[in-house]
């Protein structure tokens, strides 16, 4: 798969955007910004975050939703740049909202009810104006939170738990016709289905399902998976670290089917350019932005592509 670098020196990129007019944005985790680059591969800071940024959406209004994980700590050599454990300076999970215009950070969220937000990662809108979010939870020496999904509305009004517990869920997409969420476990390298009935709301698979989803994928050997994206025909797209590419696996789960990529850490993939055609993918250890031309189209993002 022939790749084409868009940019180079980022610091830990994730949470791609293909925007209409050509540019794109990507938060640079370990940089705490949320960044502007153009097709030529200039960067421009559009906020500072602080924490974590992590995955990040558009939303109803035009502004660029974020999930904010509190931060990690960093260790960096030869190969590349990667995440530890918690940071010494954790700041703690939240939802946070960008204007792009004026760069303001506005923070949307750090509770659902009770339950405090530990380490947000990745999001996807729905029809409905409002947006599913994991929260892969923070690691620390001897210890490590359990993960959860949560459903939110944009306006402020709630947030709150729907799936629990999961292991490190990370990468989160809906299916074509909005009917189904897919949720990818880091650390187990699973991804997950569950049925939507309403906005918000799913039907749980019984026992023994730990948490009411259905299992599509769960390849074998030293891998984990990260963050997602779906394409129009319902395939999903997951990136994969350890065994860095895109692993894509058909919507029932019989075809499963990985295409390397040159970084230990490929942490999320896009679609964008004509006809959604285009994948845009994370080298995060790297700290690069690749486009590749995909085989298939891409799904349309609510907000975003329509």
């Amino acid at each position: 798969m022939q790749l084409r670098e868009i940019a180079t020196g980022l610091r830990f990129p994730e949470g791609p955007i293909a925007l209409p007019d050509g540019s794109f944005l990507a938060v640079e985790i370990e940089r705490r910004t949320l960044t502007r680059i153009e097709a030529d591969g200039r960067k421009e800071v559009v906020a500072e975050t602080g924490g974590g940024p992590n995955g990040a959406a558009i939303g109803p209004d035009g502004k660029c939703y974020l999930c904010n994980n509190g931060g990690f700590m960093w260790h960096e050599d030869g190969q590349g740049l990667r995440p530890v454990l918690q940071a010494s300076d954790y700041s703690g999970g939240r939802i946070e909202r960008v204007d792009l215009d004026t760069g303001e950070v506005e923070v949307l969220y750090t509770h659902a009810g009770d339950v405090a937000l530990k380490g947000p990662n990745d999001i996807i809108f729905d029809a409905h104006g409002g947006f599913w979010f994991t929260d892969l939870g923070k690691v620390r020496v001897n210890e490590q939170d359990r993960g959860r999904v949560f459903y939110a509305k944009a306006d402020g009004s709630e947030c709150r738990e729907v799936i629990y517990p999961l292991v490190t869920p990370n990468g989160v997409g809906l299916s074509p016709r909005g009917t189904h969420l897919y949720v990818a476990e880091t650390e187990p390298c699973r991804l997950w289905e569950f049925a939507i009935t309403a906005p918000g709301e799913i039907s749980k698979e019984p026992w023994p399902s730990p948490h009411g989803g259905r299992l599509v994928a769960g390849p074998g050997g030293f891998q984990r998976f990260d963050s997602l994206a779906v394409e129009a025909g319902g395939n999903v797209c997951v990136a994969t670290l350890i065994n860095g590419g895109i692993t894509v696996a058909s919507a029932d789960g019989a075809s499963v089917e990985h295409l390397p990529m040159p970084d230990l850490y490929t942490t999320n993939i896009c679609f964008g350019g004509p006809q959604l055609r285009t994948a845009y993918i994370t080298l995060s250890m790297g700290g690069r932005l690749v486009a590749t031309q995909w085989p298939r189209p891409g799904l349309p993002l609510n907000y975003l592509n329509v």
